[in-house]
């Protein structure tokens, strides 16, 4: 059996500006998570990925990190809010 990924078609969803801060703010926290999960599993900053040594250089705050590693996680909270939408839901702010 071969494995054809099959995402949520989200090509027609369009995010509005308030959204799109939506996702910036939850990139962020999928980074906090993230982190916070690395340190207490014993994880610490270093200049490179070593799984032996738990050391890994994204473990910084957000603002920090390289545009490469937050668009990461901008496109992973992205297209979860875009599957969201494409499959009916609403977000919205409380008034």
């Amino acid at each position: 059996m071969t494995y054809q990924p099959r995402p949520i078609d989200t090509s027609t969803v369009t995010l509005s500006d308030e959204i799109e801060h939506l996702v910036e703010r939850l990139s962020q926290s999928i980074h906090d998570n993230w982190a916070h999960r690395r340190i207490l599993e014993g994880w610490r900053h270093g200049p490179s990925r070593d799984d032996v040594l738990k050391t890994h250089p994204d473990l910084v705050p957000y603002a920090a990190l390289p545009e490469t590693e937050k668009e990461y996680d901008r496109t992973t909270v992205r297209e979860t809010v875009k599957g969201i939408l494409a499959l009916g839901f609403e977000i919205r702010a409380k008034p």
